[in-house]
């Protein structure tokens, strides 16, 4: 008896962590951009493109909330699609020594720019930039499934990080 329970348990939880039936998967790394390191190039770029802006993912190669987010987000199309269509999207390592040019010029290692200039402590965090490499919005930590992050998304897009918080926006998309 207990062992069907569990199997019954077990079918019915596969189905919760399954992606939507039809829905496509792609290898999260798509939902990056090649970079050389520029950020004002990269935000320059973004402005000759008509994007929003650029998007950085803040992340260490140990975090399972940023591995959990490309096994279950980051790795959909519609969400690649959607992000890329507006942003330019760089992945930066806080603990990296990779040397980056940031949107003012000055040259740092990502793990400088992201404490020093983001004042990124945990991860993963989401900063969006415009063009000019102002800050628009931040996230910090994992969403809880795609429709969220694509709530993000748009949150940004749309504009309504001028007007109210993220957690605002939210409850307002979801009551209406």
């Amino acid at each position: 008896m207990k062992t069907r329970i569990l199997l019954a348990v077990m079918f019915v939880a596969s189905f919760a962590v399954a992606p939507a039936f039809g829905e496509e998967l792609r290898d999260a790394s798509a939902f990056f951009d090649e970079t050389f390191g520029d950020l004002s190039e990269e935000a320059e770029q973004a402005r000759l493109e008509g994007k929003v802006g650029v998007l950085l993912m803040f992340e260490t190669d140990d975090c399972p909330w940023c591995k959990r987010m490309k096994e279950t987000v980051l790795n959909r199309a519609r969400v690649q699609d959607l992000y890329r269509e507006h942003f330019r999207i760089f992945s930066l390592n806080t603990e990296g020594g990779t040397m980056v040019t940031a949107f003012d010029g000055s040259e740092l290692m990502e793990k400088d720019f992201a404490l020093k200039y983001n004042r990124v402590r945990a991860t993963p965090v989401f900063v969006f930039f415009d063009p000019d490499g102002n800050l628009l919005a931040k996230y910090t930590g994992a969403v809880k499934n795609v429709d969220e992050f694509v709530l993000l998304a748009e949150f940004v897009i749309e504009g309504h990080y001028k007007e109210m918080r993220f957690n605002n926006f939210k409850r307002e998309r979801l009551s209406s």
